[in-house]
């Protein structure tokens, strides 16, 4: 069994975080099958008896989508309103398929300032625990009708608004969705030669040895926020798995000894 296999069949706090590149097509529109696997993994990890917070962006595709995507302009008024539209299409489709499996779908919309306020942290934290009690799938997005730091793209795409959950719950694992199947010493969709980097053990020392590629054309984070997110839950003991979450059935793949990377606490 491969380590990542083990952290994943072991864990049973889970946080899963789906970036707006596994969730868009290629014109920038919510991408409905992929949603609908997304729904279906995670039911998929809760009927394994793990508990799972799921992190997922999207708003802005699904809002493109909503309102037309050749409307899609770049101002940051114009995106916090497309996000606004989106968050509402994210849900009703999340909604959807949940209600399919049996489980109910709570919306949980933060900023990186609700996590450094303690009132407001322990308020989250204590809704997580309510939502998992009563059986609820809580789905987490950033404010971004409130908050444009994602949208202005400072290093986001909710990777650190995972990390963050993630040590607020105090999670057994991370796992981060995106469209390659790991970390590579350089960019796979630039160079054919790139390598897969199955293991790493020091993130931080990771962003000093290899080559980081540009960033996908409907997600704002690179592979740089993802490594920086793992530096931040390894510091509290919390291992992050990243999957490519365009192949289907990954999770299930990467237990039978699949492509991923694993960063070890």
């Amino acid at each position: 069994m491969t380590k990542a296999a083990e952290y994943l069949k072991k864990s049973r706090k889970i946080v899963l975080k789906v970036g707006s590149n596994v969730l868009a097509t290629e014109e920038g529109t919510l991408d409905r099958g992929q949603a609908a696997a997304v729904a279906r993994q995670t039911l998929g990890l809760i009927g394994q008896g793990k508990q799972v917070l799921l992190v997922s962006s999207g708003a802005g595709v699904s809002g493109a989508g909503a309102i037309g995507a050749q409307r899609r302009r770049g101002d940051v008024n114009y995106q916090q309103a497309l996000c606004a539209v989106g968050q509402v299409e994210l849900m009703m489709e999340y909604k959807k398929h949940f209600e399919a499996g049996g489980r109910t779908v709570g919306q949980i919309l933060l900023t990186a300032e609700d996590f450094e306020n303690r009132v407001s942290a322990m308020n989250i934290r204590n809704t997580f625990f309510t939502l998992l009690d009563e059986g609820v799938v809580p789905i987490i997005n950033e404010n971004d009708s409130v908050s444009y730091a994602e949208i202005l793209d400072q290093v986001s795409d909710n990777d650190s608004l995972a990390a963050r959950t993630a040590n607020l719950w105090n999670a057994d694992l991370l796992i981060l969705m995106t469209d390659v199947d790991g970390v590579y010493d350089a960019s796979p969709k630039e160079r054919e030669d790139a390598r897969l980097i199955e293991e790493v053990a020091d993130a931080g020392a990771l962003l000093d040895g290899i080559e980081i590629g540009a960033k996908s054309s409907w997600g704002t984070g690179g592979m740089e926020s993802k490594i920086r997110a793992a530096a931040a839950v390894g510091k509290y003991g919390i291992p992050l798995l990243l999957v490519n979450g365009r192949r289907a059935d990954v999770l299930a793949d990467v237990e039978a000894g699949g492509r991923c990377t694993i960063f070890v606490p």
